[in-house]
């Protein structure tokens, strides 16, 4: 668990900066900070939306990693920083490091970055790139791999459940070990609180347990009261219904892909204790969230009628 001491890299007035700080896991990163004490330089394409959620508890930016015009503000006067992949950028030594060498060059000393469980053995996910510059870059670097988001089921996935009822992901019967964007958020905070003792690490951040999508649907069935089907599309398939009915952009296609491939083949399901080894208490479990998030998998019309 995370103890404030001496060896932190920055004092307590030295603004952190988050990047996707409106994001699901930006956001839980932004509110473990505040509630620490620090001071927040909170970051999203769209500053509107950043003062829009945060107000004025944090220094709100604009940032856009493939605009030069945009990382002056960003990122000077910060040793600290969270960094997010934008999901639309699917080239990062192109559209990525850029910024990040200007960022090392105004002074940023540590950069906590949210990877992907695997990402060392998966050299087709954006995420290992970065990952190797990083190692190489002369930042005191942490990765913090997580597992599959409980959330992308309410975003990425939202209207399929919702909707149509049904779970459409090339999982096969493979389990997979999913994670709550909050403890990841946490997590990454945990180690911009104290950076020396997570320097030049990776930690794999998982929940407690390796479930399938079956399993999936089986508890979101129970917790909406509605059946949810979960559907096995090959991969062509897949790729045509994220394109066409989930509007994902193809380089999100050809991402979840990868990832759902490697559930597939069983080699999503490795479990860690790195939220209890951080924050000193028990994951988030898939039910927990799904209870939480049962309103927003409900179609309108039928708020009235969940289970009790």
């Amino acid at each position: 668990m995370h103890q404030t001491n001496e060896s932190d890299i920055a004092g307590a007035s030295e603004a952190i900066l988050v990047t996707g700080a409106t994001g699901n896991v930006g956001h839980a990163v932004v509110e473990a900070l505040l509630s620490a004490g620090r001071t927040v330089r909170a970051a999203g394409r769209d500053r509107d939306a950043v003062s829009k959620m945060f107000g004025d508890r944090v220094e709100t930016v604009s940032l856009d990693f493939t605009d030069p015009s945009t990382w002056t503000a960003a990122f000077s006067g910060v040793r600290q920083m969270f960094l997010l992949r934008p999901p639309q950028l699917g080239k990062p030594k192109k559209q990525m490091l850029p910024a990040l060498e200007f960022a090392r060059e105004q002074g940023v000393e540590q950069i906590v970055f949210l990877s992907l469980q695997g990402a060392e053995k998966n050299k087709v996910v954006p995420h290992a790139a970065l990952e190797s510059w990083l190692r190489t870059s002369g930042i005191s670097w942490t990765f913090v791999r997580a597992s599959f988001f409980h959330q992308n089921l309410s975003t990425t996935h939202l209207t399929d459940i919702r909707d149509r009822n049904e779970l459409v992901v090339p999982a096969g019967r493979g389990a997979t070990a999913f994670v709550d964007a909050e403890d990841v958020g946490a997590v990454a905070a945990a180690v911009l609180l104290d950076p020396h003792t997570y320097s030049n690490k990776a930690l794999t951040v998982t929940g407690d347990e390796a479930i399938t999508y079956e399993r999936i649907a089986q508890i979101l069935t129970a917790e909406l009261g509605r059946p949810i089907r979960y559907a096995q599309p090959g991969a062509i398939r897949y790729a045509l219904h994220a394109r066409r009915r989930l509007v994902m952009p193809w380089g999100m296609v050809f991402v979840t892909l990868a990832i759902y491939t490697t559930a597939r083949l069983r080699m999503a399901a490795g479990l860690t204790q790195s939220v209890r080894d951080v924050l000193g208490r028990d994951p988030i479990s898939f039910a927990q969230f799904a209870h939480r998030k049962r309103g927003l998998l409900t179609p309108q019309s039928d708020l009235g009628h969940l289970p009790s």
